[in-house]
């Protein structure tokens, strides 16, 4: 793989590969029996990254995930859309080397009897239809339409490749059903769709062995498949459903959708077309400044796509070019291109604008205007498409909607810390007021194109920027800066490969010469001491691997005799027992522990024995164990060793290192980033007019002013809110935005034992006798389904990191009176720990907040 796996994405790989095993023994038992698998996963979040994942460790194995490969793999992608499946083939070379020469689309004629083990070939709807040379055979095509001998025939169709390529016992076929959602309705007649005869079998054709499912919506195709228990005996195993709030949480996506219409009635395309423009060229601006603050020799380029009609008017699109031009001088004409169905330049009076392919778009960043109709296509996306100008009309909320989806990708694939500006995209409707501009925010809010809900993701109408606040001593920030927050851990983290990502990096940034080296030889050590604390298992383990077992039945006289038999292991058989061991132990800790044992020897012997050793060591099952422990023992010395050294780094290093950290089955400690700024709303709508929200002084973030809108705080937090700055000793305060590493984050397990991260509500620092101190406050409903789960969680923070703070609190209105947890008390955090809901906490530990 080309790119690293974000932490959501190598749990829904390592769930997938497990499905989609299940589903191969299940078709490889006595039954034969055809299964389903599904992955969903909102847009956006990288599910052909993660497909390619899959893929590789399908044909090559992969000891991430400890799977081995398949030899007979192979793979059948499929989709309604020819483009699509062109999109899809190119992201898969992007994503993987190891893929790109295994990668075939299907095409007349195809004169593979069988698909081949260890290709994905791609095919898509037409090309099953009944007028395609595909399915016509040998016959028809030799008679077609009267004309003798075509010279592309094949003795067989593309039907009979599949049925060959299923019934051979050497081979598995994985069915990938791209957007699964599509082609799974019901027709007005009872002929079923081509996906479902491919799906579930026709005309002699088996049913495919085992489909496997991508979409952002799987729900019809779990329908269909449910049906099909019947038609084709298949069985849904199961699907594997990728958290919004994870993939939100990873940086992938941009925080904020900001929606700006104007505010009164009239035409106004070109007014804001220009604000569209100046908005682009403000963003390059500021990620210019971001390149250089971190070193970067190229700065993203982020693109305007202007939305047009289906059937736009020539003189319309010329105006609206030349206003682009007027307001951006410097913009060369071959900056200009358009990504319509006609493929070929379009002639707007003037203006010749020329094609582009829409997956072309974001490597080609010498375009910076991009004219696109609808959504474009399906799974295209652009991440430095920041800016969209819809001159849609009113009643096209759902296209303008679709292409907004496409542009939620944040351009480095990370989010740049406290940062609201460069985490967002925009998006500017002339043709809308407030009230049909709602229509787009609920699609956005509850479709599938965007899915937000619990995610933390924001649509901002009309925002203004926030900016660090002069009036806050530096005091506070260095405070800030410091205060200990917590990672959400992974479910599938290995400690070794954890290691080795952090050797890695500390050697490139120079902080650790030889690191990874240092590393191996810390674990080589391990190694030897697991051989001389355990003589007689390692005995026991290498004469196993030197030997080879197996029974003898023999009947003589119509009696039966078992009997057993020994033979010493070849170097074919000792070499297949280092290779299973390798997978324990990891192949590069294995390669380097083969070379230390043997790195003064000269003969053959040295180097046998060294791998019977490796073998051994590895059934050994305290091997593993002792192996991670250490791994994670020297990370947590190197991290905490470097701490203040990385944070002296560029931030995408910063970043690098925090997803290192997080790689760990526990929550890891990190450091909070400094917020730079904050979108926030200042207005709010009140029938067909505008109030200004209400303020307060001395957030840490702030307007010209130096105040910051609290009106969507809900009547509770704003008493809190009210109360402390009321105390007198306020220095600042800060509300706790929902991601980011500017975002003070506290890790829990909710009911289902699953990581979570709460984040608490607000951060007051105050002055005190010790000097600038913090706080953690919490208004959080005792009556809400999380509640008891989230008490828990801050318990077991402030047990680990309570003195860093003068009090962690969490706050609930019980019987009209708010009641506050002090969880600096061991009292307190004990009632939470044995509670069965968190209201009994409340009436057991709290007392009145005043």
């Amino acid at each position: 793989m080309r790119f690293t796996l974000k932490d959501y994405q190598a749990d829904a790989v390592g769930d997938s590969l497990r499905e989609l095993a299940s589903a191969r023994d299940f078709f490889r038992s006595a039954s034969r029996r055809v299964s389903s698998v599904a992955l969903t996963a909102t847009t956006g979040a990288g599910k052909t990254v993660m497909a390619a994942a899959v893929i590789e460790a399908l044909f090559w194995g992969s000891d991430d995930f400890d799977v081995v490969p398949d030899p007979g793999a192979v793979v059948l992608w499929f989709s309604d859309d020819p483009s699509l499946n062109q999109q899809t083939r190119h992201r898969l070379q992007q994503a993987s080397d190891r893929l790109r020469s295994r990668l075939v689309t299907v095409e007349h004629p195809f004169r593979y009897p069988k698909l081949q083990a260890g290709h994905v070939y791609f095919l898509n709807t037409s090309k099953l239809s009944k007028n395609s040379l595909l399915v016509r055979g040998h016959d028809d095509t030799n008679m077609l339409d009267g004309v003798q001998s075509h010279p592309d025939s094949v003795p067989f169709t593309f039907w009979d490749t599949l049925r060959s390529t299923i019934e051979d016992e050497g081979l598995n076929l994985f069915m990938v059903l791209d957007e699964a959602h599509r082609g799974m309705g019901k027709r007005s007649s009872d002929t079923p769709t081509i996906v479902k005869r491919l799906i579930n079998g026709h005309s002699g054709v088996p049913p495919m062995p085992i489909v496997w499912g991508i979409s952002a919506t799987v729900q019809r195709f779990e329908e269909a498949m449910r049906a099909a228990e019947v038609q084709a005996s298949r069985v849904h195993l199961g699907t594997v459903t990728v958290d919004p709030v994870r993939i939100q949480e990873s940086g992938l996506l941009k925080d904020d959708i900001v929606l700006d219409f104007p505010a009164e009635t009239g035409d106004f395309n070109t007014v804001l077309l220009r604000r569209g423009v100046r908005k682009v060229k403000a963003l390059s601006e500021a990620w210019a400044r971001y390149a250089v603050q971190q070193g970067d020799s190229e700065a993203i380029k982020p693109l305007l796509v202007l939305q047009v009609p289906n059937k736009p008017a020539p003189a319309e699109v010329a105006a609206a070019i030349d206003v682009i031009m007027d307001e951006w001088p410097e913009l060369d004409a071959e900056a200009i291109a358009h990504v319509f169905g006609e493929h070929t330049a379009q002639t707007f009076e003037a203006h010749s604008v020329p094609y582009i392919s829409p997956e072309r778009v974001q490597d080609a960043d010498y375009i910076r205007v991009l004219l696109a109709k609808d959504a474009i296509s399906t799974g295209w996306d652009c991440p430095r498409a920041e800016v969209m100008v819809s001159f849609r009309p009113a009643k096209d909320e759902t296209h303008i909607t679709q292409l907004l989806g496409r542009m939620i990708r944040t351009p480095l694939a990370r989010r740049i810390e406290g940062d609201d500006l460069l985490n967002s995209v925009e998006c500017i409707l002339p043709k809308f007021n407030r009230s049909t501009a709602s229509l787009v925010l609920e699609k956005i809010m509850g479709n599938d194109v965007i899915d937000a809900g619990e995610t933390g993701q924001r649509v901002l109408i009309d925002p203004q920027l926030m900016t660090p606040n002069s009036a806050i001593p530096s005091d506070v920030w260095e405070l800030f800066a410091s205060l200990p927050a917590e990672t959400l851990p992974r479910k599938h983290a290995n400690p070794i490969k954890r290691l080795t990502s952090l050797a890695h990096a500390l050697a490139a940034d120079k902080l650790v010469p030889d690191a990874g080296r240092r590393a191996h030889e810390r674990l080589h050590g391990v190694l030897n001491g697991l051989a001389a604390q355990y003589p007689k298992e390692m005995a026991k383990a290498e004469e196993d691997v030197l030997t080879v077992e197996g029974g003898t039945v023999r009947a003589r006289h119509g009696l039966r005799a078992d009997g057993s038999w020994t033979e010493v292991a070849d170097d074919r058989a000792i070499q297949e027992a280092y290779r299973h061991g390798a997978r324990t132990i990891t192949p590069d800790i294995a390669r380097t522990y083969i070379d230390h044992l043997a790195e003064d020897a000269d003969d053959e012997d040295a180097l046998r024995d060294a791998h019977v050793k490796v073998a051994a060591l590895a059934m050994l099952p305290q091997t593993r164990r002792s192996l991670d422990a250490t791994a994670d023992a020297i990370a947590k010395e190197w991290l905490d060793q470097h701490r203040v050294a990385v944070k002296g780094l560029s931030e995408s290093r910063q970043s690098l290192y925090a997803e290192i950290t997080a790689m760990s089955t526990d929550p890891q400690l990190i450091s909070m980033a400094l917020p730079k700024n904050r979108q926030e709303e200042t207005k709010r709508a009140v029938g067909e007019s505008e109030e200004l929200l209400e303020r307060r002084s001395m957030h840490l973030l702030s307007d010209e002013e130096g105040m910051f809108p609290v009106g969507k705080l809900n009547p509770d937090e704003i008493q809190v809110l009210d109360t402390e700055i009321g105390r007198g000793n306020l220095l600042g305060w800060y509300r706790n935005p929902t991601g980011g590493r500017d975002s003070m984050s506290i890790a829990y397990l909710d009911r289902h034992g699953d990581w979570r991260t709460l984040r608490p509500d607000f951060l007051f620092f105050i002055d005190t006798d010790a000097g600038v101190r913090a706080n953690i406050v919490d208004p959080h409903g005792a009556w809400l389904p999380d509640a008891l789960a989230k008490l828990r969680g801050m318990a077991r923070f402030a047990e680990l990191y309570g003195d860093r703070f003068h009090r962690v609190e969490s706050i609930s209105r019980v019987d009209g009176q708010l009641c506050v947890l002090d969880f600096t008390l061991a009292d307190v955090r004990a009632h939470v720990l044995e509670a069965i809901d968190a209201e009994q906490v409340y009436r057991l530990a709290s007392s009145t907040y005043e």
